[in-house]
């Protein structure tokens, strides 16, 4: 049985309970260890038998794990993921890999020299739409392919952006974080975007803006361009009268393949399909056992560091005018409506142009 050690045991990281309770009684892994700063807490009656740390390096100074869950912050991931690989572990790095394209080599760099297998957390990439989606287009179902888009208009409170020290921040005591709303809460929409187009980068334009009161962009568009030749649009929010599901756009000469990648589910024509999809912990687990590829090796997500990239050198979010944004809701769940933001996602995802070059009334 697999021995998993688990660092960043709050927010997302407390899901991994459950899904290593569940790995536990199929006999696949056992939790011996957790790495958090702060005490178990109201997490104590899940450690039988699990000791906890304050600290990867303390973790991995007194146990001896195989495989590393990292679901830390944003600006932690590629020293804690190096180390993890260097003492000989396997390592699960949640997404975004890292907050800029030269720690994201290090940790590729890391996980060629160690030999050891580093998947990154982009759950999509374990969805049998991804496939489902690639034969749609190899049937010239929709024609021939355009170009691609990815949309995704979702809701933040301000209890989200004061969960931690680091939300919403750009940069943080001298460390990049990028922590906007391209890089992290709607990141699976680029990745798989880029997934599925299965293109490198050539060249990234951005178009960030917020509404809140942070550093980082919460409402952005951008052009992505591909080696070859063809476009992806995107637009996103954070800002939305109400959250939507994301979509991934196929654009053809005879129709669109639309990807709701959350509930893995295809549209195209007048069908709608539902696939399963394969928990990333899981497949690093047969990847070990069986010496199989895992289904989002840290090397394939270099297309989507380099829109990080784009986006960590790209000039600070442009504020958006108080007349363009209405607030609703008190407390920690208010949060801002930026005027017909929804439309606007949608037609830069569609039509492969930034917010500014649409011309919406709150862009530059």
């Amino acid at each position: 049985m697999n021995r998993v050690a688990l660092v960043g045991a709050r927010g997302h990281g407390a899901s991994y309970f459950d899904r290593l309770d569940r790995l536990a009684a199929a006999g696949r892994a056992r939790l011996v260890a957790v790495a958090d700063p702060r005490p178990p807490g109201p997490l104590a009656p899940r450690l039988s038998g699990v000791t906890w740390h304050d600290s990867l390096a303390d973790l991995l100074a007194q146990v001896e794990p195989e495989v590393v869950v990292l679901a830390t912050p944003v600006h932690t991931h590629a020293e804690l993921a190096v180390a993890a690989m260097r003492a000989g572990c396997d390592v699960l790095l949640e997404k975004p890999p890292a907050p800029s394209f030269a720690e994201f080599s290090q940790v590729l760099a890391a996980a060629r020299e160690t030999g050891r297998i580093c998947q990154v957390g982009f759950q999509t990439f374990g969805s049998e739409a991804i496939e489902a989606v690639r034969q749609i287009v190899a049937d010239g179902e929709i024609g021939t392919v355009t170009g691609y888009g990815a949309v995704g208009t979702w809701v933040r409170t301000a209890g989200y952006w004061a969960r931690s020290e680091w939300a919403g921040h750009r940069r943080l005591g001298g460390r990049d974080v990028v922590d906007g709303v391209v890089t992290n809460p709607l990141a699976h929409a680029v990745a798989t975007a880029l997934l599925v187009a299965g293109a490198s980068v050539t060249h990234v334009e951005t178009d960030l803006y917020r509404a809140n009161d942070i550093e980082a962009d919460d409402t952005s568009s951008g052009v992505v361009t591909l080696s070859d030749g063809l476009r992806l649009g995107f637009g996103f929010t954070l800002c939305a009268p109400r959250r939507s599901p994301a979509l991934v756009l196929v654009h053809g000469s005879k129709g669109t393949a639309r990807l709701a990648y959350e509930s893995d589910t295809v549209d195209v024509d007048d069908r709608t399909m539902t696939f399963g999809r394969v928990d990333l912990l899981e497949d690093l687990l047969t990847a070990r056992e069986t010496g199989s590829r895992p289904r989002c090796p840290v090397e394939d997500t270099a297309a989507f560091m380099h829109v990080v990239e784009a986006v960590r050198e790209a000039e600070p979010p442009t504020k958006i005018a108080d007349h363009h944004i209405r607030w609703s809701g008190d407390g920690d769940d208010r949060h801002p409506v930026v005027t017909d933001v929804e439309a606007w996602c949608s037609r830069a995802a569609v039509r492969g142009k930034t917010f500014s070059s649409l011309g919406a009334p709150w862009a530059r």
